[in-house]
């Protein structure tokens, strides 16, 4: 394991809050000066479980960045079998077969957070899709100081329920404190009732400034909906979706989603009547953003992902390794919707009621 730690130069140091600049002092001391802890304690005229403390926020905060360099496995086969298949990057997370699927997002989302700097910097548009994969990952992000950055909503969360503006700007502003960026958000619904109406919405001009900076986004970070998986995506747990919606989807093989717009197998979306309505940008603009992040975990989106592939919306993947490792061992099967409840067949929860 390889331990990184980025010191500031010794006359910024007075403008640093004092717990930061003790974390820093003690992250240098012992992940460059290779002092044990007990030493820097002495040095630093403290305990030693205040210096775990301390190294614990140096890494909570992002000053000290871990990158695990493995001399056996380089890069693993499965990363490089998804690139040579593909034409994808991929980061494949390590989570056991037996974990559920809420610990297994959970796990994906906090590897995902943290490899997300990597892709961030100044002078971005960060197109952000909402969803319970990007809430699990808002949690764990590693704060990374940029300038002149955006984060953007891609689309509407309001709903027959809700504005969905709590949701959608809490998640939205934990990654533009994490990153420094201001937030733009999208105040709109996430399916308009009519088509009609949608089109007269984005020819207004503070809308049209939206989709501008949708357009322009240097980095798209998204995870793929579906109907099958153990923990919903939001669109489908929400109150977004009718049964009248879930039996259209059906009908017309929809297998899943990306920002609310919903694709088939192969990644086609044309005659989809929904996507009418979604406020998600069309693929084509989503395509235009020259990194396009998935966060995927679980098998059940298995059938979404490889929609997604087929799409060509995905440069960067992050999945945990028994969905990687399905995606390669069988690339040409589809889950049957059969085996499952298919979106026909799902009860909205009015229906339940």
């Amino acid at each position: 394991m390889n331990e990184q730690t980025a010191i500031p130069v010794e006359d910024g140091t007075e403008s640093v809050p004092g717990k930061t600049r003790d974390a820093l002092r003690a992250a240098h001391l012992y992940y460059m000066q290779d002092l044990t802890m007990d030493a820097i304690a002495h040095e630093l005229h403290t305990s030693r479980s205040s210096v775990s403390r301390l190294l614990s926020h140096a890494r909570a905060s992002g000053l000290v960045e871990i990158s695990i360099h493995s001399p056996l496995d380089l890069p693993s086969r499965i990363e490089q079998e998804i690139l040579e298949r593909f034409a994808v990057g991929a980061h494949v997370i390590p989570v056991p077969d037996h974990a559920s699927d809420v610990d297994r997002l959970d796990r994906v989302a906090l590897s995902a957070a943290r490899i997300l700097g990597r892709y961030v910097d100044s002078n971005q548009t960060i197109g952000i899709a909402w969803g319970s994969t990007m809430s699990a990952m808002s949690r764990h992000l590693v704060p990374k100081a940029t300038h002149n950055s955006e984060v953007v909503q891609l689309n509407g969360a309001g709903n027959g329920r809700t504005t969905g503006i709590v949701y959608a700007s809490e998640l939205l502003r934990r990654f533009g404190d994490a990153f420094g960026a201001r937030v733009q958000q999208f105040p709109v619904p996430a399916f308009f009732d009519d088509p009609e109406t949608r089109r007269a919405f984005w020819r207004e001009r503070s809308t049209r400034r939206l989709l501008d900076l949708q357009e322009r986004m240097d980095v798209a970070l998204f995870g793929v909906g579906s109907p099958f998986a153990e923990v919903p995506s939001h669109v489908y747990q929400g109150g977004y979706l009718e049964r009248a919606d879930y039996e259209g989807l059906s009908r017309e093989g929809a297998v899943g989603d990306v920002a609310t717009v919903f694709y088939r197998a192969d990644g086609s979306t044309d005659g989809i009547s929904l996507n009418e309505r979604a406020t998600g940008p069309d693929f084509a603009v989503l395509r235009r953003a020259p990194r396009r992040i998935c966060v995927v975990s679980g098998r059940a989106k298995l059938a979404s992902l490889r929609g997604a592939l087929a799409a060509g919306l995905i440069t960067d993947l992050i999945v945990d390794e028994g969905t990687a490792r399905a995606l390669v061992e069988s690339p040409g099967e589809q889950e049957s919707p059969g085996e499952r409840e298919s979106p026909g067949e799902r009860v909205s929860p009015k229906d339940r009621e």
